[in-house]
Parts: C-alpha cells; sequence; structure tokens
C-alpha cells in the first residue's frame, strides 16, 4: 500500500514542534503548580505602597495593597510573576479571595488607613469572595468607608453590566472605586458615565518619563480632563523621578504612586512611621 498524503507530509504542530512553544507551556504549569501549593498552604503576604497626595506629598491618601505568594523556599513572588497564567481560571478567584481577606484584617486591624485591594470582576459572580467581602463588611461598619477596590480596565470591560450594577450596590455601603490602568484597555468611553468610577489611575506607560515624552504629556492631560469631566480622582502610577512628579503636579492630577514615593513593602509603612515617632518623641 503506498503511502498515504500525511504520511509523506505530517502536520505542522507549532506547539508541540517549537521549543519555546513547549518551554513556555512547561513554565505556565510550574507557575499553576507553584501557585496552588502555595495557596493550599496559605503562604501569601500583602505589600503596602502609599499613595501620596500631589501637593502634599509626605502623606498618603491611602495605600495600595498588593498579593504576594511565598514559594517553597521562602522567596516573596510579586503578582507580575503569575497574575497572566492564573487570571482567568479558580486560582485567580482564589488570590483575590486572599488578597481581600489580608486587605480587610489590616483594615480592622488599623482604623487610621485607607487601603485598596485589586480584583477581578470575574470575582464578583464567585461565591467565595463574595462571601469574604460581606464577612469583613459586617465585622467593622467603617471598613467599608476606608476600602477601595481596584478594577483594570480590561477587566471591567468583559462584563461592563455586572460591574455596574456591583458597583453601585458597594458604593451605597461606602466602598470605593478605582478603575486601574486607565487608557491602556482604551476603555469605551460611553461606560465612564455609567461606571461611576471614584478613582482612575492613569497606567504607568504613560507616565513613566512624561517629562521626554510631548505625546504622553499630551494623553496624560486628556485623560485628566476626562476623569475630571466625570469628577473623578486622578491617581498617576509608576512615577519614579522628581521632574515627572512636579510635571504631574502642575497637571493637575491629584495623588501619585510609584517608586520615587515608595516600593512597596511587606513592612506596614504606618507602624514603621508610628515606630520613628514614638523613638524620636
Amino acid at each position: 500500500m503506498p503511502p498515504s498524503q500525511s504520511d509523506q507530509f505530517p502536520v505542522y504542530d507549532p506547539v508541540h514542534s517549537s521549543p519555546l512553544s513547549s518551554a513556555a507551556e512547561e513554565k505556565r504549569l510550574d507557575t499553576l503548580a507553584m501557585v496552588r501549593e502555595a495557596l493550599d498552604e496559605k503562604r501569601s503576604v500583602l505589600a503596602y505602597q502609599p499613595v501620596v497626595q500631589a501637593r502634599m506629598s509626605k502623606r498618603a491618601a491611602f495605600y495600595e495593597g498588593l498579593i504576594r505568594i511565598i514559594d517553597h523556599t521562602g522567596r516573596i513572588i510579586p503578582a507580575g510573576d503569575f497574575m497572566d497564567a492564573v487570571e482567568t481560571n479558580e486560582l485567580g478567584r482564589r488570590i483575590d479571595c486572599l488578597a481581600l481577606e489580608h486587605g480587610l484584617r489590616t483594615l480592622a486591624e488599623e482604623p487610621s488607613i485607607r487601603l485598596s485591594i485589586n480584583m477581578s470582576a470575574r470575582s464578583i459572580g464567585y461565591p467565595a469572595w463574595l462571601s469574604t467581602l460581606e464577612r469583613g463588611l459586617r465585622q467593622d461598619k467603617s471598613i467599608g468607608e476606608r476600602l477601595i477596590l481596584e478594577i483594570t480596565e480590561s477587566s471591567a470591560m468583559l462584563m461592563p453590566d455586572l460591574v455596574t450594577v456591583f458597583m453601585q450596590d458597594m458604593q451605597e455601603r461606602g466602598i470605593c472605586f478605582a478603575l486601574d490602568d486607565f487608557g491602556a484597555g482604551y476603555t469605551a468611553f460611553r461606560y465612564l458615565k455609567d461606571f461611576y468610577f471614584d478613582i482612575v489611575k492613569i497606567d504607568g506607560t504613560f507616565i513613566r518619563d512624561i517629562g521626554q515624552s510631548p505625546d504622553n504629556q499630551i494623553l496624560v492631560q486628556a485623560l485628566v480632563s476626562i476623569a475630571r469631566h466625570f469628577d473623578m480622582f486622578t491617581v498617576a502610577e509608576c512615577v519614579e523621578t522628581v521632574e515627572d512628579a512636579r510635571m504631574l503636579v502642575d497637571m493637575g492630577v491629584d495623588c501619585l504612586q510609584g517608586y520615587f514615593f515608595g516600593a512597596p513593602t511587606t513592612e506596614a509603612p504606618w507602624r514603621v512611621s508610628q515606630l520613628k515617632t514614638s523613638m524620636t518623641g
């Protein structure tokens, strides 16, 4: 029997044929395994980064609580190293639950601060996440007024109707909402008037080295104008130099966040500040 055409010309399978693809898939599976193990063993922590008032930069308007997991060697792994791999599956929802648990506990322990916690719009329909939120709000009535939930622009656009209803319900209980990565996902601006975000965080790709980029200066000024039109508070992310900070203040940005004002740290900054005060007092 003569060989078939498929025997003579094997079908090309890029996933299994490419060493790069195989390596990428292996890395993804390793990441999933690491995250699952850390979650099962409750090895996680929040890192806190200050968001400072633009014209009073020594005063934090609030802190962002950034989830970190701890691998089996004790290394602290930032979310950027694993969120892409888990965002669309249940591990992503479990991470959102852990971040919220840590954040609510922090707010209960420290009544003087406001704290933002990241979430995916997908978690709105995840019962465990909603139960975690409800328990925290019942525990302390002041928590809702000090909690900010950050939703990325791309996540909010996945299910705008669900996000809108959820936001309206939670805002009545005092919770504020921040639209993260504003400008990066090219939000359909017609949604902005429906969402009623309290805060927009301008994506860092427009902020870094803004002093050297006339294009970004125009874009950020436009984003600030849009936010002001919808009565939304503005935060510039990824501020890394004094020159950029000064320009953003002149543009009318309300708050600044970035390494120039403080890197994320697992040591609660307000406790460090209190300790310094007590030592010098």
